[in-house]
């Protein structure tokens, strides 16, 4: 497979990305999943949704806002490490978005459905940072997604 097909392939919406992307505009009014839209997670993503909801109940998805250029950088806090993540790439420091959304086998890890979802109820911390810790707390983030 080229490249040029390859990133055409991954900037395709999928289905599970239009079942989200839809589920998500909801949520971004009603502030809350209806009865019908977490049965149509549990059925799109599975394990994923169980496990990214579980982020979000828990305060594991952290908004980190880096001053004053507005950089923003979210993170997953995993089991075993922390994963930053960057939503408009669609992008996750995890294994799994490595070895399952690069090769085509999801569309997303359950790290970025955590931040879509948390995002979408405001329902995450929001830490401010000064744009000089921006370097050692990516490079901290980095090692920690080594581990997983």
């Amino acid at each position: 497979m080229s490249y040029d097909t390859q990133v055409s392939l991954m900037s395709a919406p999928t289905q599970e990305h239009l079942v989200l992307e839809q589920i998500l505009r909801e949520l971004r009014t009603e502030m809350e999943i209806s009865r019908l839209n977490w049965q149509r997670l549990r059925r799109t993503f599975g394990s994923r949704f169980t496990k990214a909801w579980r982020l979000v109940t828990e305060n594991r998805v952290k908004r980190y806002v880096f001053r004053p250029s507005g950089r923003e950088l979210w993170i997953a806090v995993g089991n075993n490490a922390e994963y930053m993540i960057y939503p408009h790439a669609g992008y996750c420091s995890c294994s799994d978005f490595y070895f399952r959304v690069l090769d085509q086998e999801v569309a997303l890890c359950y790290h970025v459905m955590a931040q879509k979802l948390a995002e979408a109820l405001n329902h995450y911390d929001a830490i401010p940072e000064d744009d000089e810790a921006y370097g050692e707390l990516t490079s901290i983030w980095k090692r920690y997604s080594v581990m997983d």
